[in-house]
């Protein structure tokens, strides 16, 4: 690959390629992270991938390695491994697969909403997904046990059915255009039951908080509280413009006549308006938020307050963490 080759005296490869305070920076950043193509890459190469990120950080790296090779190196192996375990991510939970299972999965439940077995099922596997994706993305560094899985799994579930199967009844007689809204309003439930059930331990036991040179300072359940929102309402915020908007567009083309006579297309139409709106979706919903959160002192359980205080008195005011995704 063409390019300049590296001073490894003046590369940081963690350094962030752009300012995640700002918005712009941060969605630059989930762009490349979450490019679906990166899915298609083999296991052997984001293996390679993450030997050259290791080797760059050691300062190890064969000569002639370019900067244009380290970039996407590090953008291969930022879509595929966990940032607190450095483990490599099973595929379907990886936020750059959240536009083909995504589209595929919401498709579904968009074209499939009149009756009750299929919104059982496609409510299954949309909350089944999810909680892969959800446990995938957690804060590692806070485990949680099968139980706590299992649990986590069938409350989420189960909201998202209750939700789905009771509004699509009550709307039978509504106009047709809120029984294409059900399917939203129980995958928006199902996500405020679905996260926070999931990553329950970081809730009960806190998550790492560090200064800002990464210095561990304590873990803190108000940090878990404030990350998990944030994740919530991104998830949420991920899929509603697809599935409020499409269901506007398919109301009112399903009324032509043509529409009438491939009504086979319908679900495959579905499905690839609503990659249309991940693709954007996905990296704008992830940067909503910074990925190294941040929270003030002050805001911190009173113990844990306590403790920094006496350590450090005022040079720390603020802590650092990982929300997960």
């Amino acid at each position: 690959m063409a390019g300049s080759t590296v001073d490894l005296a003046k590369f940081n490869i963690d350094a962030m390629r752009w300012d995640q305070s700002t918005f712009t920076g941060r969605l630059k950043h989930f762009f490349n992270i979450t490019d679906p193509r990166t899915v298609g890459v083999s296991n052997a190469s984001l293996d390679k991938a993450k030997v050259v990120v290791d080797s760059c950080r050691a300062g190890t790296l064969l000569p002639g390695t370019t900067v244009e090779q380290l970039h996407y190196a590090k953008k291969l192996y930022d879509s595929a491994f966990h940032p607190d375990t450095g483990d490599r991510m099973n595929l379907i939970g990886r936020m750059s697969f959240q536009v083909p299972g995504g589209m595929a999965i919401t498709g579904f439940m968009l074209q499939f909403y009149r009756t009750v077995p299929a919104v059982v099922f496609w409510q299954w596997v949309n909350q089944s997904f999810n909680a892969l994706v959800n446990y995938t993305n957690r804060n590692a560094a806070s485990p949680i046990s099968a139980k706590q899985l299992g649990i986590a799994y069938l409350t989420a579930t189960s909201t998202a059915l209750a939700t789905a199967v009771g509004l699509n009844l009550y709307t039978k007689k509504a106009p047709p255009l809120l029984a294409r809204w059900v399917p939203f309003v129980a995958v928006a439930a199902a996500n405020c039951v679905n996260i926070p059930m999931m990553r329950q331990q970081e809730i009960i036991s806190g998550i790492a908080v560090m200064d800002e040179n990464e210095n561990k300072l304590g873990e803190s359940r108000n940090a878990a509280v404030k990350g998990i929102t944030q994740v919530v309402i991104s998830r949420v915020t991920m899929a509603a413009p697809g599935m409020i908007i499409l269901p506007i567009v398919m109301e009112r083309l399903e009324k032509y006549p043509f529409m009438q006579r491939i009504k086979f297309l319908h679900a495959p139409m579905q499905v690839m308006l609503v990659g249309c709106f991940l693709i954007f979706m996905v990296p704008i919903a992830c940067s909503l938020f910074p990925q190294r959160c941040s929270m003030a002192v002050s805001k911190l359980e009173p113990e844990l307050r306590d403790s920094i205080t006496a350590k450090y008195e005022d040079k720390v005011k603020y802590v650092y963490f990982n929300k997960g995704l």
